[in-house]
């Protein structure tokens, strides 16, 4: 959704690509001061300007956090535990509450279970169909937990670590909601690997294959967003691809 120009230790610059972003931007950047007032153990990004808008585009400066991400199927699991303690232990401010989607399972036909039963697994091809459908019955079942403040992408770049392996921040927290801590788990293990989640409690790690196991939890912020998918053949591509290399 956006390009970002970077300033090595200064700033990071995001622009949007789009006029859609451009015009979510503002809220996102509200995100952000919601998140890095909550006093997380690590960096986060904070916002070090107002939103520009220059036509159809908006941008906005936020602070640079230094490190690296790690490789696929990298990571260790003490500190992925303690990343993940961190933000379930977040107590849901009002600025949280007023910046921050909660995904419902059922909401009018738009809740994330509504999506995936009435648009999406009809539009799977036949041999898939039965098999999603149990799987999503098996993530209906689990009892609802308190929602939690939850990252949304974690994995891959946007977990930063120094040369001595200290973990130094989270970026890009675009997709951030307040739902099941297991969510999170779930991201960071299908990039990290699952024994990442060697340190974490039974409950997280079995709810966390769960989430997974429907369509894979990395498609779900599509339809957590509490409106129609916009792209839905594109989705259903994208889901399929990972049905089969999972087969």
């Amino acid at each position: 959704m956006h390009h970002v120009v970077l300033f090595p230790g200064v700033a990071a610059v995001r622009v949007s690509r789009r006029s859609d972003a451009a015009a979510e931007l503002p809220r996102r950047v509200e995100v952000l001061r919601a998140v890095a007032a909550v006093g997380l153990p690590f960096a986060v990004p904070e916002p070090l300007t107002e939103v520009a808008a220059f036509g159809e585009r908006a941008a906005v400066a936020v602070s640079w956090i230094g490190g690296e991400g790690l490789p696929e199927g990298a990571g260790d699991p003490g500190v992925f535990g303690l990343l993940l303690e961190a933000l379930r232990e977040v107590e849901v401010s009002p600025e949280l509450e007023a910046v921050l989607h909660r995904p419902r399972r059922y909401a009018d036909g738009l809740g994330w279970a509504d999506i995936l039963n009435d648009e999406i697994v009809p539009r799977l091809p036949t041999k898939w169909r039965d098999g999603v459908r149990r799987r999503l019955d098996t993530l209906l079942a689990l009892d609802e937990v308190p929602a939690r403040l939850v990252h949304g992408d974690l994995g891959g770049g946007n977990v930063h670590f120094g040369e001595d392996g200290r973990l130094i921040g989270v970026l890009d927290w675009d997709m951030a909601i307040l739902s099941d801590p297991a969510i999170d788990a779930a991201l960071v293990a299908t990039w990290h690997g699952w024994g990442v989640l060697r340190t974490t409690d039974e409950e997280t790690n079995r709810r966390a294959r769960v989430w997974n196991d429907v369509v894979g939890v990395e498609h779900l912020h599509a339809v957590f967003t509490g409106r129609p998918v916009s792209r839905v053949d594109g989705f259903v591509r994208s889901v399929v691809a990972w049905l089969e290399e999972r087969d």
